[in-house]
């Protein structure tokens, strides 16, 4: 599975579903000024989120570009990552729980054939201190669609409940889907059930508008749907490492420490691609700050590979390659 076949797949299933494809929107949030920048497809969305109109309807999709710095210590492993892509689809006030459910499960068994056998989910166990009941609904729709209870399990809020994006705003339970792969169970699909609105004063209260908003990792899908165990061997990712490993003329895989500063350099190199093309320089201060940091990373774990002069403009061309499909 390609990233350009999984992204076509994924926006030509749910346009025949009703849903207006929306533009790639800037990293730099214009409507959240609580964080630096776009963490997951619906932050572009939070005005429609909390009832404004969009001028495409209620039913969205679209492919964002993400940007989450919170774990930027465990990038080197096979699938943490700074920048990623987020395929998306929205429901403002439209269907609910059970038709985001069955769509997500017919897209997942029919459009990219997952045996459904090799299908998980979790659902919100409840929380007395939020007041929020468990989520019995979402449970009996998956029955219903021939998961087993099983492979049903009930998770508290820490494993299944979204938002707010902020301190305030739209979020609610989710249901999320795994994949086993080789005996491991991957997450690849989280279906949020935005249920709620926190207040300012820290109380969910029911939300008037219920939307859908769900997210499937375009790095992860493409890996396990590809039988790999290591995003960095996707289409995503391999024609960066080939070049790292040219400039560095060590092999990937063969060790474990070059291997690791091997996937921090490619994972920087593209955030920073991504982050200057959204009109941002290294500076001293918030998204500049975060640019200068990764950079510096990725020069030093260069050094650390005893790759020679500047090579960070060869690795942004690797970039360029793979995300040609990117407007200007």
């Amino acid at each position: 599975m390609k990233r350009k076949e999984l992204i076509k797949k994924y926006i030509e299933f749910f346009k025949s579903r009703g849903h207006k494809q929306i533009p790639n929107a800037s990293l730099i949030p214009e409507n959240d000024p609580t964080v630096l920048f776009t963490t997951a497809g619906m932050h572009p969305l939070v005005p429609y989120l909390l009832g404004q109109k969009h001028p495409l309807g209620k039913r969205l999709c679209n492919v964002q570009r993400c940007i989450r710095t919170g774990d930027i210590d465990e990038v080197g492993d096979e699938f943490h990552h700074t920048f990623f892509e987020m395929l998306g689809n929205w429901s403002l006030g439209d269907y609910f729980k059970k038709e985001a459910i069955e769509m997500s499960f017919e897209f997942l068994t029919k459009e990219l054939k997952i045996p459904k056998e090799k299908l998980s989910v979790s659902c919100f166990v409840g929380d007395k201190a939020l007041k929020v009941q468990r989520d019995i609904e979402s449970a009996q729709v998956w029955e219903y669609l021939g998961i087993p209870k099983s492979k049903i399990k009930f998770l508290p809020k820490k494993d299944n409940w979204w938002g707010p994006a902020g301190k305030t705003g739209p979020c609610g339970p989710d249901t999320e889907m795994f994949y086993n792969n080789k005996g491991k169970e991957i997450e690849i699909w989280n279906d949020v059930l935005m249920q709620y609105i926190k207040n300012e004063k820290g109380k969910y209260i029911e939300a008037k508008q219920k939307n859908i908003d769900t997210g499937m990792g375009v790095e992860r899908t493409t890996a396990v749907l590809s039988g790999l165990d290591d995003d960095y061997l996707t289409d995503s990712f391999k024609p960066i490492i080939e070049q790292i490993e040219k400039l560095s003329k060590k092999k990937y895989g063969k060790n474990k420490e070059e291997t690791k500063a091997m996937r921090i350099i490619a994972d920087h190199i593209k955030a920073s691609v991504f982050i200057i093309a959204d009109g941002i320089s290294p500076s001293n201060t918030e998204q500049g700050y975060v640019l200068r940091r990764l950079i510096r990373r990725a020069i030093r774990h260069g050094k650390n590979l005893s790759i020679q002069n500047n090579f960070t403009k060869i690795l942004a061309e690797a970039v360029f390659k793979i995300y040609d499909d990117y407007e200007e």
